[in-house]
């Protein structure tokens, strides 16, 4: 497995990521209609318009894939789409966002997300960025588990939203890039 920028050219499987993603990691949390209804297709031109706005190192989408020695390209395993906040309470100058963090149902517990935060968490750091968060859905006890073994707390933020015409509450986690520049 390896960890690249991502590539328009990338926009389907990312979108097959994202949407297997939702369907497997959300059943239960999100109206099934909602989650049974999902197609890539869907997703495919907000892709393709993310990845061409791509400035790094501040903005753009990492994409772990499973090739090897032997492939110049492999299969899109999970992804990470990183960029300034746009939290109204935050600094855009200071706090970098993982926007979007999914790796594939059948890639869960072989690392592919340790390697990929680890990754994205250096890009955060290397566009000179203080601090880097990300928002979670409060009932997804599965990535709040993840995210606070990697080092990442809740910062006391939520958000509440409408999805699928179910109430949901987002919560914000942050990682301090000091502590992360000590561990290196």
């Amino acid at each position: 497995m390896r960890v690249r920028r991502g590539l328009v050219s990338d926009a389907e499987q990312i979108a097959r990521v994202h949407v297997l993603s939702w369907q497997v990691g959300y059943r239960g949390l999100l109206p099934q209609p909602l989650l049974d209804g999902l197609h890539p297709a869907q997703r495919v031109p907000r892709w393709m318009t993310t990845l061409s706005q791509a400035a790094w190192p501040a903005r753009g989408t990492l994409i772990a894939d499973d090739t090897d020695d032997t492939d110049d390209v492999g299969d899109i395993v999970g992804f990470a789409d990183l960029r300034p906040t746009q939290d109204d309470d935050q600094d855009a100058g200071e706090v970098g966002e993982i926007v979007s963090f999914y790796v594939l149902p059948a890639a869960w517990g072989r690392g592919v997300g340790r390697h990929l935060m680890a990754a994205a968490v250096r890009d955060v750091d290397a566009a000179g960025f203080m601090c880097a968060t990300l928002w979670v859905l409060e009932t997804n006890l599965r990535a709040r588990r993840f995210y606070a073994h990697l080092g990442w707390e809740p910062d006391g933020a939520v958000r509440d939203e409408i999805v699928g015409g179910t109430a949901i509450r987002d919560v914000r986690y942050r990682y301090r890039l000091d502590r992360y520049r000590l561990d290196r």
